[in-house]
Parts: C-alpha cells; structure tokens; sequence
C-alpha cells in the first residue's frame, strides 16, 4: 500500500498537489480508505487533520466504500419539473438502495445530486461518469439491466 501511495505522490511530486493525489488515490481504491489517509499523512508530512479536511469537503471523495457502478441523478429545478422524482424513486427499487447507498455487494452506488448543469438534458442521470439525458423510466431500466449483465460477465471472469 505505501509503495503505491508514493508512487502517486511522485507523479505529482508536491504535497500542494493534495487534490489530484486524493484523486488518484480514490481512483485506485475506489474510496479513500483511513489507513492509506494515513499512510499518506506520514508520507506527505501533512497533519491527517488537513488531508480530512479537504477529503470531507469535496463530494467526489468517499470516505466509505463505493459501487463498481456509480449512478447519480440531478435534482436540479429543471431536472425535477421533468421528473426526476419518479425516476428516484424507480432508481432506489430497482436496485435494492437509497440514495447516497452502496448495495452490500458494493456493485452499486446510487446518489442525487443537486444540479449537473446540463439542463436542457434533463433529467439526466450520469452511470459511471457518462452523461445520460432525456431519461425515463424505460431508459434507467435498460441501463440498470445492461450493468447487472457486466456485473454477472465480470463475475464469470473472476
């Protein structure tokens, strides 16, 4: 683990560069766990009081495990007078969780968010960092059914 950690911070070569090194670690362990933040704090000799301070204040970080599978729906004003509601709450049955939940198989996380600035797509739900507009229920149906099929594909694999 530390070997990777220092691997990250030498990309970037600066602990001024804590964002993107929260980043990449996010990314390579799909949440920021408490012993790599840590680790971290030791290797970047920065008090573990500041990494979680900026850990905490951004979204995009997660300090508790996250789905293989993101999805994220805007509630935005333009969003939510073309239905959102309905879609979130399609979205919290269909895949067995409420918003800002992992399911306990950590293949899915579902969140809202409060706008992604693409309004004239609304609603609009993002899987895994793909935008998705003019959705209905239809179409988060065949999403939430093509990422079971990877999931079972990737089970196989494994």
């Amino acid at each position: 683990m530390k070997a990777k950690i220092r691997k990250i911070v030498q990309k970037y070569g600066d602990k001024s560069f804590l964002v993107p090194i929260l980043q990449d670690m996010q990314k390579e362990w799909n949440y920021l766990p408490k012993d790599v933040l840590k680790t971290l704090s030791t290797v970047i000799d920065v008090p573990i009081s500041r990494i979680y301070e900026v850990a905490t204040f951004y979204k995009a970080f997660s300090l508790t495990p996250r789905g293989r599978h993101t999805l994220m729906l805007c509630r935005g004003t333009a969003c939510h007078v073309r239905g959102t509601a309905l879609l979130d709450g399609h979205i919290e049955r269909n895949l067995g969780i409420k918003n800002g939940e992992t399911s306990p198989d950590l293949e899915f996380t579902y969140e809202t968010v409060n706008c992604l600035g693409a309004c004239a797509l609304g609603p609009i739900l993002v899987v895994d960092g793909q935008y998705h507009g003019h959705m209905d229920i239809s179409k988060v149906d065949k999403i939430i059914k093509d990422l079971r099929k990877k999931v079972e594909a990737s089970n196989e694999t494994d």
